[in-house]
């Protein structure tokens, strides 16, 4: 049977056929948001969210259908082998929104440009040159408004380049009201300022990072925010032997992206970074040195972005001795608890 995506039609389901029993409740994230998670936890029911691509099933099963999804879902909760996300707060929820505004915003400015330079190569027309380095600047851009073409060539060219300056306006607004809102509520505002005092993570990685990790109180360990975003190498070992391969890519892949290339600038800053990013790329062959290293940057990247959030304090680069690290131990704020630290987590 088929229900409206309602808290009040499923719980008086619920109600008429499982009336004075027990229940607790799962369904797959999909597009329908926490809504529906947020519905039963306000009524006091237990919920979990699970991810489809961490449901088990089994490997021979050929045939998907509702009842059986919704029978593999209640199995699996019985016996304890679902693992719900965490499922972020409001705000960070919001700020989710925001940011993937301006990513689609920064995909459409991408499209387009490509789209203007494969006109011009299909018309054989050379790309206007850029003395100062910039290759999309005003003075570029006007010269491409008055390069001399056909005139069905020239009105799609026109066009582009509208598109392309509404896009640029696009994403420079919501790049403001990302700013906007993460200074209006002090959590946000206050882990975006934590976060922005790691060498050269800026307003737009930071304030991704914020929404797709939601609450810090949930990291556990400084390790474990790599493996959400994915970049931990994946591994099929068995007995003795040991078999690692590329990173996982789970998670966010437009983040991944914006933390490899803030792992690009950070290894300029950071003194420890560059060491070890020289170092590995001596192991390594010199044509995937750098491709498959800063990678590994990024990863220590990551366990420091962890690191300053599970502690709350600012990140300080130490100059004198070429390493960066938390400020000095403390007593961990509330909601934390003081761990060994790992390797990579104390200077982290």
């Amino acid at each position: 049977m088929q229900i409206p995506y309602s808290v009040e039609h499923l719980l008086a389901y619920v109600g008429k056929h499982f009336a004075g029993q027990k229940v607790a409740f799962a369904y797959e994230a999909g597009p329908t948001g926490f809504g529906l998670y947020d519905g039963l936890v306000a009524y006091g029911a237990p919920c979990v969210v699970a991810a489809p691509s961490m449901i088990p099933k089994a490997p021979g099963q050929r045939v998907k259908t509702n009842r059986l999804d919704s029978r593999g879902l209640s199995e699996a909760l019985r016996g304890g082998q679902l693992t719900s996300i965490q499922v972020p707060p409001p705000p960070s929820r919001d700020l989710r929104h925001l940011t993937q505004l301006r990513d689609t915003f920064v995909r459409e400015l991408v499209g387009m440009k490509l789209r203007i330079k494969a006109l011009l190569l299909v018309e054989g027309i050379a790309f206007p040159p850029a003395p100062s380095g910039r290759q999309w600047s005003g003075r570029v851009k006007a010269q491409l408004r008055q390069l001399a073409c056909s005139g069905t060539v020239r009105f799609k060219l026109d066009q582009l380049l509208d598109s392309v300056e509404f896009a640029e306006q696009q994403v420079v607004k919501t790049t403001k009201e990302i700013r906007r809102y993460g200074q209006c509520d002090p959590e946000l505002s206050r882990c975006l300022a934590l976060l922005r005092t790691i060498p050269r993570i800026g307003w737009i990685v930071a304030s991704q990072l914020v929404a797709r990790i939601g609450d810090w109180r949930e990291l556990r360990h400084v390790r474990q925010l790599t493996g959400f975003l994915g970049v931990v190498p994946s591994e099929h070992s068995t007995g003795a032997h040991t078999d690692r391969g590329s990173i996982t890519r789970t998670g966010d892949s437009r983040l991944r992206g914006k933390l490899i290339q803030a792992a690009w600038s950070t290894i300029r800053q950071d003194g420890e970074l560059r060491d070890f990013y020289r170092s590995v790329c001596r192991t390594h062959p010199r044509h995937l040195a750098s491709r498959v290293v800063i990678v590994a940057v990024a990863r220590k990247l990551t366990t420091r972005i962890a690191a300053v959030l599970m502690r709350q304090r600012p990140y300080v680069v130490r100059n004198l001795v070429h390493s960066a690290s938390v400020t000095e131990e403390e007593t961990p704020p509330q909601g934390t608890t003081r761990r060994r630290a790992e390797p990579g987590a104390q200077h982290s």
